[in-house]
């Protein structure tokens, strides 16, 4: 094949690189936005506010924050993912809120009949995404095939059983990861909070799912570029006016590496247990809420350019842009 570019990701808490969209810079305000960075959910997130004197609701967004990834987070010892993966079986009682992203995410895996399914984090560990992209690596980074059959035996979110706040996996080897929702859950969350401080205008993100509050100080919309899949210097392929929205991407050029000149990615197929291979290199979706729109993004990204479109065209308030591998732009109905 021919190999494309590698665009390798460099995260700080004092300097973002986003993986999927770009803020535009440029806003032409006359006021000074101010920023807070910090780590969570393995990846660099920034609040920035536009609100002059409203400095101190970054301490909050960065405890909700805190809060939030040690209550959903699958690698984060006791919390309430993490418990439900280590209790062997047993029932756990969760908090109401992750209670209800679980329900949330189970909605979509059961509207992509199992394409999305949380489950898969059993085979999803067996894969190496978290080192550097790159096509000169020794060791052999993609998992034997009789790991991934065994690991898929596992994947089955049917396996979740809830009693009101109780949550069991039936399933004892099963484990279940809100990855591919949990982030537009907590961006939405923050965004409350901010609302409730009287915040008017700021732009949450959480490592490339972007949330604006609202828009520019002058009442102009804030311009969120979508960069262009594997590009080194970030550039972008469209941009899009948001005004109190979400705009979130899933893309293959996210977390991958070549191996024999190969790309692999990390969005599975549930039903092989490999990368997904339908000829998209990302979706994009614009929204009201950062949670229908991370979860969709992944949902879209799964069922393919036809089924995804004709998806969010019976959606209400969702639009989305396909990016085909031959870097085509495909536009839902009300972009």
């Amino acid at each position: 094949m021919q190999k494309i570019s590698v665009f390798v990701k460099k995260l700080t808490v004092f300097s973002i690189v986003v993986c999927c969209l770009l803020l535009i810079d440029g806003c032409g305000v006359s006021r000074e936005p101010v920023s807070r960075n910090g780590f969570y959910f393995d990846t660099v997130i920034q609040v920035t506010i536009y609100d002059s004197g409203k400095e101190d609701c970054l301490d909050g967004c960065m405890e909700l924050a805190d809060k939030y990834e040690k209550m959903l987070s699958a690698t984060v010892e006791g919390s309430d993912i993490w418990n439900i993966n280590h209790s062997g079986g047993a029932a756990v009682v969760v908090s109401d809120e992750t209670l209800e992203l679980i329900k949330t995410a189970l909605y979509y895996c059961e509207l992509t009949e199992g394409r999305i399914d949380f489950t898969v984090e059993s085979v999803s560990k067996l894969w190496d995404f978290h080192g550097e992209s790159s096509n000169d690596i020794a060791a052999d980074r993609v998992p034997d095939l009789e790991s991934i059959e065994e690991s898929l035996r596992h994947v089955d979110y049917h396996n979740l059983v809830i009693d009101k706040n109780n949550v069991t996996l039936k399933d004892p080897d099963a484990c279940i990861s809100l990855g591919f929702i949990a982030k537009g859950f907590i961006a939405d969350r923050i965004k409350e909070y901010l609302l409730s401080q009287d915040v008017k205008s700021a732009i949450i993100n959480l490592g490339g799912n972007l949330l604006a509050v609202g828009s520019k100080p002058d009442g102009t919309p804030f311009n969120f570029g979508i960069q262009r899949p594997f590009d080194e210097q970030g550039a972008i392929i469209d941009s899009l006016d948001v005004s109190d929205a979400s705009l979130v991407s899933s893309g293959v050029y996210e977390r991958y590496f070549y191996q024999d000149d190969t790309l692999y990615h990390h969005i599975l197929d549930t039903s092989t247990g490999y990368p997904i291979s339908n000829n998209l290199f990302g979706v994009t979706i614009l929204s009201d809420s950062s949670v229908t729109g991370d979860a969709l993004s992944t949902s879209c990204f799964v069922l393919g350019l036809n089924e995804g479109m004709e998806l969010v065209e019976k959606l209400e308030g969702v639009e989305a842009i396909f990016i085909t591998n031959d870097y085509e732009l495909h536009y839902s109905s009300g972009l």
